[in-house]
């Protein structure tokens, strides 16, 4: 009977396996969508649906599915009556309704429009396009056609009302959402080895020790400790400043603010290039010449055992990545921005690249540096979902 509708999940992106269709199907043999579709809704949601990050989008599919959805509040009988028995059949076709232009307006606003005309409404209307009514193109009443409309009596034809599912409660929860400082620090989380801290006299409460030890000593408690562990990764954080990331800046703040209050790494050490690393980066977005450091120096002292993260949007003229950069110190040619570039490939086997800027479907002038930074680096996009597998990334080896 669904089964369009397990197709249509599937198209949407939604992980859903036979199995799991199945088992659907058994509950609701066995009653439990409580024969309503409100029931139903949650039923599938509770069975389907196996991450909140995956709710939204299937709030959204539902409502694409089952748009006639009919308005259960309180209405009169003699409304009701007109509805379900009109007085007349005005025949008028889908298409001739269909060519009309519509407001999209949300269910809020529709629920209050429709609290307004009960107010209002004192006889039947069929045809129209105000009143609660029939076989015309307002948003209240059945067998007419307005795209976003609240089916009242009557059978679903055209199932296009939206009563179920289209607050969007989860929308929040998607991983393809904008990102915020929590979903930073989620990801971040990903990063762990824990160790025992060898070097210090700290010790925490062992409680599956504590339970073993305890069902030995034939339930007299024997308490035993161990170690504190803490996170033993090391991360070097890279992010590009200035020009074209201006768009991104508050992102790229959000980040480093969830990174820094996310405490719980060994190490974090953040510094900051334009465009593309040279031989110099800087200890803050400014760049000012007092604030750098030798991009060999880093290189020294920052050993393979680092996690590092290469934030920027790698769009630039390609003559900063390909070719030598002259050195007005002492009028020079050094490496190009490719070359120290491939010194980290080569130095961290732990190395990937967030992007803000989705990977480009074409190639053209400013397109070209993020296609082909895109082939060497292990890059990411800088969405909640894009971060996840980043750190995942950031915990296996080349």
């Amino acid at each position: 009977m669904f089964a369009s509708f397990f197709y249509l999940l599937r198209s949407r992106g939604l992980k859903i396996s036979l199995n799991e269709w199945m088992v659907l199907m058994e509950a609701m043999e066995k009653g439990l969508h409580q024969s309503s579709l409100t029931g139903f809704y949650h039923l599938c949601r509770t069975v389907l649906i196996k991450s909140e990050a995956d709710f939204d989008r299937f709030d959204q599919v539902f409502l694409e599915f089952f748009k006639g959805v009919p308005y259960e509040g309180e209405l009169p009988e003699e409304l009701l009556n007109w509805l379900n028995h009109p007085a007349e059949d005005l025949k008028r076709t889908m298409e001739e309704l269909r060519d009309i232009g519509f407001p999209d307006e949300t269910l809020e606003e529709l629920l209050k429009m429709l609290e307004e005309r009960l107010r209002e409404q004192t006889e039947e209307h069929n045809g129209g396009n105000y009143w609660v009514g029939t076989q015309g193109r307002s948003p209240f009443g059945n067998s007419g056609w307005h795209p976003n409309g609240i089916r009242i009596g009557g059978e679903s034809h055209n199932r296009t009302a939206m009563m179920v599912a289209g607050e969007r409660h989860f929308r929040d929860f998607r991983r393809d959402n904008t990102l915020d400082t929590r979903q930073f620090q989620m990801a971040f989380r990903l990063l762990r080895q824990m160790s025992e801290i060898s070097d210090t006299a700290d010790r925490v409460l062992d409680v599956d020790g504590t339970i073993r030890d305890t069902c030995d000593n034939a339930g007299t408690l024997k308490l035993r400790y161990k170690k504190d562990r803490k996170n033993a990764v090391k991360v070097l954080l890279l992010m590009d400043s200035g020009g074209s990331m201006e768009y991104y800046a508050d992102l790229c703040s959000l980040l480093f603010q969830a990174a820094v209050k996310s405490n719980h790494f060994k190490e974090l050490h953040t510094y900051y290039f334009h465009n593309c690393i040279y031989s110099r980066v800087y200890t803050s977005p400014q760049q000012r010449p007092e604030q750098s450091v030798s991009t060999e120096w880093l290189l020294q002292n920052y050993d393979e055992s680092y996690k590092v993260i290469i934030v920027g949007d790698a769009a630039m003229n390609p003559y900063e990545l390909r070719e030598k950069q002259f050195n007005w110190v002492d009028g020079s040619y050094g490496p190009s921005g490719m070359d120290w570039l491939r010194l980290f490939l080569r130095r961290y086997p732990h190395m990937i690249w967030l992007n803000p800027e989705p990977l480009p479907s074409r190639s053209d002038f400013w397109s070209q540096t993020h296609i082909q930074l895109a082939k060497i680096f292990f890059m990411y996009d800088l969405t909640a979902d894009g971060l996840v597998q980043g750190m995942k990334k950031l915990m296996v080896s080349r």
